[in-house]
């Protein structure tokens, strides 16, 4: 899995203490979306393992996660100080 990060998305992780856990969301209605939930802390950890370690930080993914994707962005939104992502170029963050 080929990891991307944006300086900025890599410091505040690495400020929060180096651990990015991505999870997904299934929505109910409209095809039912996926949307990716970003976050430097999480109460389960038990659910996710890790996935990959760049630039500073560890990336972990949910334990039950079928398909590993292919590529992953990892960015910082610029006024909220919120951690963004997408993978396979078709999922974001929330």
């Amino acid at each position: 899995m080929n990891v991307i990060a944006s300086k900025a998305a890599a410091e505040l992780i690495s400020a929060e203490g180096g651990r990015l856990f991505v999870s997904l969301r299934r929505g109910r209605c409209c095809g039912a979306t996926i949307t990716l939930i970003a976050r430097t802390s999480t109460a389960n950890q038990d659910s996710f393992v890790a996935a990959a370690s760049v630039d500073g930080f560890e990336l972990f993914l949910p334990r039950n996660l079928g398909r590993v994707p292919t590529e992953i962005h990892v960015a910082l939104r610029r006024r909220s100080n919120r951690i963004e992502a997408f993978w396979n170029g078709c999922a974001w963050v929330t």
